[in-house]
């Protein structure tokens, strides 16, 4: 069985396997797009994992016990599972795989990432719901991943599963491990407005460090619109930012951002202008307006996400 596969030897079609987020960047890698190197625990790696520990029963007991009317019993049954998950080997062929793609990508730190089988689709957006950890070194990448599966039933996850009628649904999880990137300014594209909902209008948020400081919401990000049919910069609004999160010894740390640059816009126009390109042709690959996370460092633009947006 395999448990293991390279980002660039996976496409779209592998949903069921690599879940919506590894096979949007196997996508993404195999027609060129930049996007950092990396390699998928495919799902059947948390099914083996369950199975060899017989975890099965035990889960389905828990999930069995909520009561959507009660949001008590989600976090109850979500604090078993997890407990259950962390406390749990993971079963040595594939922890072996594990370190050995590790070894492969030569990275002293990666990105890890939970992709939900039933994420990114029209039918379920995940997005959010499920966790991710970076910075990740040799020493907590098999702990992280365990962490991962374990979100996969958060007592967010889990609501979610009951509210959109997925309790009989098969959800896995699949983890996409990557080389880090400690990127110098980072943000999302929406390549169609997603207040206005004109699809001729992008809109591009940048802000200083990794992009987990505008996705919790600790800072304000620039925010620049571009119309798409002549790539002209329509608005630019631009935010003072203080702080950015940057890789600490210990996981992520909040910085001081320099006072010279605390006012300054994050991306030069030519830069809005060559990420709305790339960003564009991302979006015509696919045929529909795109969210995209991107990352900038040392003067290159790196893809870490794009999914569909599904409020449109």
């Amino acid at each position: 069985m395999t448990f293991i596969k390279e980002l660039k030897r996976i496409s779209r079609r592998d949903i069921a396997m690599a879940g919506g987020k590894g096979a949007s960047l196997g996508e993404l890698t195999r027609v060129g797009m930049p996007v950092p190197s990396g390699f998928v625990i495919l799902s059947t790696a948390f099914e083996k994992f369950l199975e060899e520990t017989d975890l099965n029963v035990e889960i389905n007991t828990a999930l069995d016990s909520v009561n959507r009317k009660e949001i008590h019993t989600a976090e109850d049954a979500s604090e078993k599972i997890q407990a259950l998950i962390l406390n749990s080997e993971i079963p040595r062929d594939i922890s072996g795989e594990i370190k050995k793609s590790f070894k492969k990508l030569g990275a002293e730190y990666v990105a890890v990432r939970s992709s939900a089988t039933a994420e990114d689709s029209s039918m379920a957006a995940w997005a959010g719901q499920l966790e991710s950890y970076l910075n990740t070194t040799e020493k907590n990448l098999l702990e992280n991943v365990k962490k991962c599966w374990a979100s996969l039933f958060t007592p967010m996850a889990i609501f979610y599963r009951f509210e959109n009628n997925l309790r009989n649904m098969n959800i896995s999880v699949a983890v996409v491990v990557q080389k880090m990137i400690q990127s110098e300014i980072s943000g999302v594209c929406f390549t169609a407005h997603p207040v206005t909902k004109s699809r001729d209008r992008m809109v591009i948020e940048a802000g200083y460090g990794l992009g987990e400081a505008i996705v919790g919401g600790i800072i304000t990000p620039d925010t620049y619109i571009i119309r798409k049919k002549d790539r002209a910069i329509l608005d630019k609004n631009i935010s003072r930012q203080e702080k950015m999160i940057i890789k600490g010894n210990n996981g992520s740390n909040e910085k001081q951002v320099l006072k010279s640059k605390q006012e300054k816009q994050k991306l030069p126009d030519t830069k809005i202008l060559k990420l709305a390109e790339i960003c564009k042709k991302i979006e015509n690959y696919y045929k529909s307006p795109q969210d995209i996370e991107w990352a900038f460092k040392n003067d290159n633009f790196y893809i870490i996400q794009s999914r569909p947006i599904t409020t449109l």
